[in-house]
């Protein structure tokens, strides 16, 4: 992996385009591109990072920072972790996974979260193999307070 700059959001557009668009929902792009702009220009925002494999570009992986009492501390979420599906089933997401686990360790980062759908068992797979588990007890929940990036 390679840490993503500014000059890479039309890439990371392009893969959020094409994340989407796998689950069935069109993306914003502008929107996308405005997400991008500011977690790349504002580290304490997060990170995001180019999964690459022989030299070439194959996805990418995004992680959200906040404070959360409960681990006294930062924690970081796993925001997107893409993959393209002609660079699947070779190690990448999780070799990722444990490249951004070293990463969070140095960086202090005391938890590190995922979202994942109910009925994406191979995410799933790829997260309880990096030793994410359910947390007990908890159940997610959310408002909305703007659209998303995408149209349903």
């Amino acid at each position: 992996m390679r840490r993503a700059t500014i000059a890479d959001t039309s890439l990371l557009v392009t893969f959020m385009a094409e994340f989407y668009a796998e689950g069935g929902y069109e993306l914003d792009q502008d929107r996308a591109r405005e997400a991008f702009e500011a977690i790349l220009s504002h580290e304490s925002l997060g990170a995001v990072w180019i999964i690459q494999t022989d030299g070439r570009d194959a996805g990418y992986l995004v992680v959200a920072f906040r404070f959360a009492m409960e681990f006294a501390g930062t924690i970081a979420c796993l925001d997107d972790l893409y993959v393209r599906s002609e660079f699947r089933n070779r190690g990448l997401a999780s070799a990722a996974l444990f490249e951004l686990r070293g990463f969070c360790q140095a960086a202090g980062i005391r938890a590190l979260t995922v979202e994942v759908g109910f009925d994406n068992g191979a995410a799933q797979k790829v997260y309880r193999r990096a030793g994410f588990t359910e947390a007990a007890n908890r159940q997610l929940l959310a408002l909305a307070l703007a659209p998303p990036a995408h149209k349903e």
